[in-house]
């Protein structure tokens, strides 16, 4: 069993910054790629950024220059740090970890609601 949890959420202001959390653990040998993705309502889930076991990043164009993913291998964390923060970033964020052998695991999501 491998579980994934997110936290970190919570209401903030136009401009404001916070910084989301998810932590894998349980039966998981080796992590691959630590993923965030966002789901606001009526729409699909896309992806926000990702961080893979190599060092790369990637980001979607809406939050370049103001998001940051980090990974914490020794901890099987990753971080997305949010900075000016805009109402559309509303969503709910969810954390995908894929292990080397290609399992993918989701946390629960947790809600980001920026306010204007």
């Amino acid at each position: 069993q491998v579980q994934v949890v997110e936290s970190g959420g919570g209401l903030v202001q136009a401009g404001g910054s916070l910084r989301l959390s998810c932590a894998a653990s349980g039966s998981i040998v080796s992590i691959d790629t630590m993923s965030w993705y966002r789901q606001a309502p009526g729409k699909q889930r896309e992806l926000v950024a990702l961080a893979t076991s190599s060092g790369n990043t990637n980001y979607a164009d809406s939050v370049k220059g103001r998001f940051t993913i980090s990974r914490d291998n020794a901890k099987n964390t990753v971080y997305l740090q949010m900075n000016s923060l805009k109402p559309e970033d509303t969503a709910v964020y969810y954390c995908n970890i894929r292990s080397d052998e290609g399992w993918g695991f989701w946390g629960q999501g947790t809600q980001v609601t920026v306010s204007s």
